[in-house]
């Protein structure tokens, strides 16, 4: 049985087995849970259709938080990739199905916390763009969900993936990694080369903040999953061609706890620093909070 306790443990595993990463979680998994492997891939592939589903409910352009705070982004996203634009079609549409997911979920919808709630829209903003461009089968991209799983069973175990806890770069920054390796896998990359996509994306959130406006997941949190999910692109992209990251991949996974643990309270999901404690986050708060007794 695997450990989770190591990047590098799930990669040695697959090149020792002659396999990919996800193949040997998806054994392990079905070990531990005493499944066979059908009934365990028949659960994740429920999962890639949640995923599915709450992009699809995003893309409503009437769909709404209860705030306000966001709603109807995801529908211009979509409508303006069908353009073009500057990064092209499928940049784009990524872009829409990262803020599609985040929307769905602050509308109160039915999403898969991959790994959080706050960091929903990455994996489906990567896996499903790559599946919807004919670029892999549908059985590669449940697959490719496992080897995510992992990476971020690793994480969650070495480190955390809660904001309050380590900030906004254990969300986001976990859910990039997780996406950026599945990335690699899709497109026949190593074992290897997903360990240094991981650590790239991990290093580019690396400090990244938790500070919701007003408490909620919205402000700046859905945005940040578009940001997510270009880390993740870009970082599997180097890692195919070739491009190393000098720093171990589990190294990186410490380093990004030692700096949660370094980060004030303030920026650590208690929506007192950073961007909502700007003017203008005060104001939205006030807006759908109303005043303090305090003030």
């Amino acid at each position: 049985m695997l450990t989770y306790q190591r990047i590098d443990e799930l990669c040695q595993a697959a090149e020792q087995a002659g396999s990919t990463i996800s193949r040997v979680i998806l054994a392990d998994q079905a070990g531990q849970l005493e499944l066979e492997e059908q009934a365990v891939y028949d659960q994740m592939a429920r999962r890639l259709q949640v995923m599915r589903e709450s992009v699809r409910t995003g893309m409503d352009p009437d769909i709404r938080s209860t705030s306000g705070l966001s709603g109807g982004d995801a529908a211009k996203m979509l409508a303006y990739a069908r353009e073009g634009g500057i990064c092209g079609p499928f940049i784009n549409s990524a872009i829409a199905r990262a803020l599609a997911t985040s929307e769905c979920n602050a509308a109160m919808g039915k999403i898969v916390a991959a790994p959080t709630a706050g960091s929903c829209g990455i994996l489906p903003g990567t896996v499903l763009s790559v599946l919807e461009a004919g670029q892999c089968t549908e059985e590669q991209a449940v697959m490719a969900l496992f080897t995510a799983g992992g990476i971020g069973t690793v994480i969650s175990s070495r480190a955390t993936l809660a904001g309050a806890e380590g900030g906004c770069q254990a969300e986001c920054g976990a859910a990039a990694a997780m996406a950026a390796v599945a990335l690699v896998e899709l497109k026949g990359g190593s074992p290897a080369q997903a360990a240094h996509a991981c650590a790239m994306a991990l290093k580019n959130q690396l400090g990244l903040v938790c500070d919701p406006v007003a408490g909620l997941v919205e402000v700046p949190c859905i945005k940040r999953n578009v940001a997510g999910v270009m880390v993740a692109l870009s970082a599997a992209e180097m890692a195919l061609a070739g491009i190393v990251s000098k720093i171990p991949a589990d190294e990186c996974v410490s380093a990004m706890y030692e700096v949660g643990c370094a980060l004030p309270a303030s920026l650590r999901e208690t929506a007192q620093g950073g961007l909502a404690a700007t003017p203008t986050g005060k104001r939205l708060k006030e807006e759908i909070f109303g005043s303090s007794p305090e003030a």
